[in-house]
């Protein structure tokens, strides 16, 4: 009896040792998946801000916009929805590649009707938002996971908030819209850090999906950079 249960236990603890090696190999794996993005996505927006040569090409030709907003937004369709493609290499990181470019080239085109101290002054602000609320996602007790409903809302309310902020134009809608977003975003990579994180969060992400995990990280990342940019112009004004 004595020889079975001593067995028990060390193989908890061995299962126990095992499963939080995993959940740290995919944490490194998503990283560093996510600052290939990063990097390729910075390159782009610095090649649209300080080229004037592809500056004016994009303005010259929107419909490349079009065609690169239809395949982001095919493309991220197909990794949210598609599991045997997001987790079947290389065909994964080929969709992630492609969404990254087009991402890349949408950032670029939004990026390059700011002045180039802007942009640098929002890639501050947002790089060192997105490392505090990195941390603080990894150290807090409190357990963000277990409020995913109410982001959902949140996000489908923000989406209805744009759409009359469309039809109803101004500086103090303007404001408070990209307020809205910068603050709602910066709460979803808090909540997506953790789903990553697992342990003792009441929900978590799969080792398996590593490129839905950075995707996620990833549109949370840019979807900040673009809000703060966006607050950038009415301070500076």
């Amino acid at each position: 009896m004595y020889g079975v249960a001593e067995s028990g236990g060390l193989g908890d603890a061995a299962f126990a040792f095992s499963d939080q090696s995993i959940r740290m190999v995919f944490v490194r794996k998503v990283y560093s998946i996510l600052m290939v993005q990063l990097a390729i996505t910075v390159a782009i927006i610095s090649l649209f801000v300080y080229e004037p040569s592809v500056q004016l090409y994009s303005f010259e030709h929107p419909e490349m916009w079009l065609i690169a907003f239809l395949m982001a937004i095919g493309l991220i369709i197909v990794l949210a929805r598609c599991h045997e493609f997001r987790r079947r290499w290389p065909l994964n990181m080929i969709l992630l590649g492609l969404f990254t470019l087009c991402e890349g080239f949408l950032l670029g085109t939004f990026s390059a009707s700011y002045e180039s101290e802007e942009v640098l002054i929002a890639v501050g602000i947002c790089s060192a938002v997105c490392f505090a609320l990195i941390i603080f996602a990894m150290q807090t007790k409190w357990d963000f996971t277990a409020y995913g409903g109410i982001l959902f809302v949140c996000a489908i309310v923000l989406i209805i908030f744009g759409i009359v902020a469309i039809c109803i134009p101004g500086d103090v809608t303007q404001l408070l819209y990209a307020s809205l977003g910068a603050l709602l975003f910066s709460i979803y990579l808090v909540y997506d850090t953790q789903l990553m994180l697992g342990g003792k969060h009441k929900h978590s992400i799969s080792p398996e999906e590593y490129i839905f995990a950075a995707l996620t990280l990833y549109l949370d990342i840019i979807n900040i950079f673009q809000y703060v940019l966006s607050l950038l112009r009415f301070t500076r004004k």
